[in-house]
C-alpha cells in the first residue's frame, strides 16, 4: 500500500450501475484518485464497487476489505479492487475500513451502512479533537439520522459533517486532507 492517505467509503452494496447513485460514487472514487488519495471500500458491488471503479479509472489505490466467511454467496471483490484485505468477520471488516481511513465518507445505505456511520462517528467522539478525522455524511436520510442523534442522544455534532452530494463530501474531505480538488 502507498503513502497516500486513504478515505473510506461506505454505502450500499444494492446500487446498481444504471442508477444516479452509481454515477455519483464512481465520480467521487474518480476525483478522490485524481487528487491523490486512495479509497477503501467493502470491496463489494454497488456503490462499493462504483468508488472502486471511478478511483481505479483515475489511478488511485483502491482497498477491497471484504468478509467472505459473512457473504459467502458474493464471488470476492469487485473486479477494481487492487489489494484485497480479507477480514475474519463484521466487526473485524469495519475495525480494518475504520483503521486505514485518513477520512471518511459515508453515501446512503441500508442498515450496515448505518452501523458503519455510527461507527465513525463514535471513533471522532472518543478521539482527541488533534486526532479527528473528517468524516462525512451523504444525502438527506443520514442527515436527518444525525440530527435525532444529536438532538436526542446528545451525541457531539462537531465530529460529523452532512452534505447533500457525493461531491461535495469529496471537496469537503479533500480539503480537509490538505488535497485540493482535483483539475
Amino acid at each position: 500500500m502507498s503513502d497516500s492517505p486513504v478515505v473510506t467509503v461506505f454505502g450500499s452494496h444494492a446500487t446498481t450501475p444504471d442508477q444516479p447513485a452509481y454515477l455519483a460514487a464512481r465520480q467521487l472514487g474518480l476525483m478522490l484518485a485524481k487528487a491523490g488519495a486512495g479509497v477503501a471500500t467493502g470491496g463489494y458491488g454497488g456503490t462499493m464497487e462504483a468508488v472502486s471503479e471511478g478511483a481505479a479509472a483515475g489511478g488511485g489505490e483502491v482497498i477491497g476489505v471484504t468478509a467472505p466467511r459473512l457473504f459467502p454467496h458474493r464471488t470476492g471483490p469487485n473486479r477494481f479492487v487492487r489489494t484485497e484485505i480479507p477480514a475474519h468477520d463484521i466487526f473485524e471488516r469495519d475495525r480494518y475500513l475504520l483503521g486505514l481511513a485518513s477520512a471518511t465518507i459515508t453515501l446512503p445505505g441500508s442498515i450496515g451502512t448505518i452501523v458503519e456511520f455510527t461507527e465513525a462517528w463514535r471513533e471522532a467522539c472518543l478521539a482527541p479533537p488533534s486526532a479527528r478525522k473528517a468524516h462525512v455524511a451523504v444525502g438527506e436520510s443520514l442527515r436527518r439520522l444525525a440530527e435525532t442523534m444529536i438532538q436526542e442522544f446528545g451525541v457531539d455534532q462537531e465530529v460529523m459533517i452532512c452534505v447533500p452530494t457525493a461531491r461535495e463530501a469529496g471537496r469537503v474531505v479533500l480539503d480537509r486532507l490538505g488535497l485540493g480538488e482535483p483539475r
